[in-house]
């Protein structure tokens, strides 16, 4: 698709671990627990099959009471170097697919995350609302973490 790039947001990162942990961190439901809500929220896996076909979903306690929904089915898994899952976090994210990708670079982690939009109208909007600084704040738990595991 011509517009993918239009309709595709993008951090990159490089984790002062090796991949390895990276990987657990992100495919382990204990790991996923400290890690996977902005700074402040705390999470509960509701279901975390992580195989190809397999479904996650995890809940988020809101300020307000309500519960904040994040799920998907993984659709590809290739060990150490790819995850592609649909994704939805409801109210506000629908139908996206999340594509995670992690290269060992020495004792050190490349990770690319992409959140690939149905429309660029839908990526910009979500842009605004603030992608960058909601996953950048999961990141940076995440960050400590695989820092923590790695010692």
């Amino acid at each position: 698709m011509s517009d993918l790039a239009n309709r595709t947001l993008t951090i990159e990162k490089v984790f002062n671990a090796p991949i390895q942990v990276v990987w657990d961190a992100w495919t382990q439901s204990e790991h996923i627990l400290k890690w996977w809500a902005p700074n402040g929220m705390d999470i509960k896996v509701i279901q975390h099959d992580f195989k190809v076909g397999g479904k996650w979903k995890y809940s988020m306690s809101m300020p307000n009471g309500g519960e904040f929904i994040s799920a998907g089915t993984y659709r590809e898994i290739i060990e150490l170097k790819k995850i592609i899952t649909s994704a939805d976090f409801k109210p506000m994210t629908e139908n996206v697919e999340l594509q995670t990708y992690f290269e060992a670079d020495g004792d050190k982690t490349k990770f690319i995350f992409k959140v690939i939009h149905p429309t660029p109208e839908y990526c910009k909007q979500q842009e605004e609302m603030g992608f960058y600084n909601g996953w950048g704040s999961a990141f940076d738990r995440l960050e400590t973490l695989v820092d923590t595991l790695s010692k």
